[in-house]
């Protein structure tokens, strides 16, 4: 892979400075395999903040309802 497009994936995607820096030295040092591990490692991390914000949606949802039962009763 091209390392500019990588650089530029990488950001897209979110990615960390840091962990960005390593996948892109490993990438260059011919590690495909390291940087491969690294990059499913932080796909987690992503899927695990999706995951985060559902649960956050969903708290917002309960509200939400609660607040229009609570409308709703009172008139």
């Amino acid at each position: 892979m091209e390392i500019k497009g990588l650089k530029q994936n990488l950001s897209d995607a979110g990615c960390p400075d840091e962990v960005a820096k390593d996948i892109i030295r490993m990438c260059e040092a011919g590690n495909t395999e390291g940087a491969l591990h690294l990059m499913k490692r932080d796909r987690c991390r992503l899927i695990e903040e999706l995951h985060e914000s559902g649960r956050k949606v969903d708290r917002m949802d309960y509200l939400i309802r609660s607040t229009e039962k609570e409308i709703k009763d009172r008139q």
